[in-house]
């Protein structure tokens, strides 16, 4: 069977920003901007985006390029005769599904919200009552699962269509509706009274605060954050390698896919800060910022009823795009593995998907328990999901990458090198080889072994 291809490098750098742009910037981002102090994690975390999230999406890419095969595939089509590199594969489908049972939820809420605020259920509302919105969707299994069946269902009956005229048409349109949404919001946001403490607290580095943190702790998160928000490890961007022309190097392209995950995330903080700042309401209120801050901000704010509604459908756009990209990977693996037709795949990945996301959704009501987690936290069904995927599988599985494209006992650093330096545009240097060997696979373990020992 032919490979599919993208239409255009555009639809290219959309669809794989698209999958690097989600919940991860638009929520996570701003809430561990202000837990961490501001300007001086803003820093460290641009500079963290640089010298290890390029580099290891540059080594997934790769991968993906070099083979024209998504995960399993393309490890036994790149390494040495008899070695077991391949296996990751496995493990990265079984992330990718794992992301998938609890993303699809987080999702859904995101579109409940959009539609509770476009239909005026918050008009009026008190600002003590805003709080009970969400835990009443929370208690409530029916909207829960609801949300979340319109999320998957919407997803595998996009990426059924095919790479161009399913993933890549839907996710064109869908992005450039996020950055004319984030446009808007963020001038609105930066013209309310007071927004100016906002951004000052956002950009301005400020490392007696940062101190008060503690740097050490300041400097983890940003690498952390940095790591985690393009979705590396798990073959989410492998994927999108094996599509690509070989017009391009995979530098250029992954400063580009970076720089746009970068511009979503460094804007969500541009429409969040000045707003909270502006409300006399803290920006460090954790996970509860998007779902009880932020509405409590629209509801006291005049036009709140619109500015709710963009904001959600802005942060639908935005974790849709991630869905629908993880998605197209896993019936890429099925059609590669199995020989599926992409109808027969998606529709046998749906019904699964439907069914392996149904626990998240209980976990907050009918099956609500609390687990300490090894890293010392406490949560429920959905934080274990995160946490095997978040702080095992993501930085496992690019360590995996990693070694894979620099050790002699796999694809090796000379091989990764001519494929990362096909095409036009930014090459990487031979000179690069000590990092990549020595120095990135120890600032991986630290985020391995952080995020399991906490």
């Amino acid at each position: 069977m032919k490979r599919e291809n993208f239409g255009s490098r555009l639809g290219f750098l959309l669809v794989s920003a698209g999958c690097a742009i989600g919940i991860g910037n638009v929520w996570k981002f701003p809430y561990v901007t202000g837990e961490n102090g501001g300007g001086v994690f803003v820093l460290f975390y641009l500079l963290f985006l640089v010298i290890m999230g390029v580099p290891v999406l540059t080594m997934e890419l790769a991968v993906g390029r070099a083979s024209r095969k998504s995960a399993v595939q393309g490890y036994q089509a790149l390494e040495p005769k008899g070695s077991k590199w391949h296996i990751h594969g496995w493990f990265c489908m079984i992330g990718c599904y794992l992301l998938m049972m609890y993303y699809t939820t987080v999702s859904g809420w995101m579109l409940g919200y959009f539609f509770k605020f476009a239909g005026g259920a918050f008009n009026g509302m008190a600002m003590e009552a805003v709080d009970g919105v969400f835990s009443a969707m929370q208690a409530n299994p029916g909207e829960m699962g609801l949300w979340m069946g319109v999320t998957v269902i919407a997803g595998f009956l996009v990426c059924s269509l095919g790479l161009q005229g399913g993933l890549e048409r839907v996710t064109k349109w869908m992005m450039m509706g996020l950055l004319g949404l984030i446009l808007v919001l963020a001038v609105h946001s930066l013209t309310l009274p007071g927004a100016g403490e906002g951004v000052k607290f956002y950009l301005l580095p400020d490392f007696g605060r940062a101190m008060e943190q503690g740097l050490g702790k300041v400097v983890t998160a940003a690498m952390n954050q940095a790591f985690f928000t393009l979705s590396l490890g798990i073959a989410a961007m492998e994927i999108f390698g094996s599509y690509m022309s070989r017009d391009n190097t995979l530098a250029g392209e992954a400063v580009r896919i970076c720089g746009l995950d970068t511009f979503v995330a460094l804007m969500s903080g541009l429409i969040i800060f000045p707003a909270c700042f502006s409300f006399g309401v803290t920006p460090d209120a954790g996970p509860s910022l998007i779902f009880v801050t932020l509405p409590k901000v629209f509801t006291g704010m005049a036009g709140g009823r619109l500015w709710g509604s963009l904001f959600f459908l802005f942060m639908s756009f935005a974790s849709f795009s991630t869905v629908i990209a993880v998605f197209e990977n896993l019936l890429a693996g099925c059609i590669d593995n199995f020989g599926w037709s992409r109808k027969k795949a998606a529709l046998i990945n749906g019904a699964f998907v439907l069914l392996a996301s149904v626990p998240c959704v209980l976990g907050y009501n009918l099956w609500y328990f609390k687990a300490t987690l090894p890293n010392g936290s406490v949560g429920q069904i959905l934080d274990i999901e995160d946490f095997l995927v978040s702080n095992l599988l993501l930085p496992l599985g690019s360590l995996v990458y990693l070694l894979f494209c620099v050790s002699k006992w796999g694809w090796g650093f000379d091989n990764y090198l001519a494929e990362a330096n096909t095409g036009k545009g930014l090459r990487m240097s031979r000179r690069w080889k000590v990092y990549f060997q020595f120095i990135l696979p120890a600032l991986i373990l630290v985020i391995l072994v952080q995020g399991l020992m906490g």
